[in-house]
């Protein structure tokens, strides 16, 4: 068997194995962020998360395959372990990128719904004053 083919089949799935690993890590940490994010809504949170698990995986899955051809024939059992460990490297800092990629989204995401909340004023007011009053404004004079 021509060993270019035995190292096709050896980093599609070692690629395709950490692509699943990675994602299901994400999905599964994830939801937290995203249920703080949706205020508790976990419907909604679950719902992103899985779009967001399928987006992940068609981006690596794809790189994964468009990265598989090899220019180089493999000749001997060295020149697979080179093959390997560049295309498997790649692949690794790919998915290294897109998870720190989706945390940073995700604490952007988790920050401004904590700026929002504290903007909020925990108690409605409870009357208005016109305006001049108030301990600010000018005293009454009497004509």
């Amino acid at each position: 068997m021509d060993l270019t083919v035995v190292a096709y089949v050896i980093y599609l799935l070692i690629s395709v194995a950490l692509t699943v690993w990675v994602a299901r890590t994400l999905s599964r940490n994830g939801k937290v962020f995203l249920a703080d994010v949706l205020h508790g809504n976990e419907k909604l949170a679950d719902a992103v998360n899985h779009l967001l698990v399928v987006g992940f995986y068609l981006v690596n899955l794809g790189f994964v395959t468009l990265y598989l051809k090899s220019s180089e024939k493999v000749a001997d059992a060295r020149g697979l372990f080179d093959a390997l460990s560049v295309k498997v490297g790649v692949v690794l800092l790919v998915l290294g990128v897109m998870h720190l990629g989706n945390v940073y989204v995700l604490n952007k995401i988790r920050r401004r719904g904590l700026m929002e909340r504290e903007q909020t004023p925990p108690v409605p007011p409870q009357s208005w004053t016109g305006p001049g009053t108030g301990p600010w404004a000018a005293p009454a004079t009497k004509a």
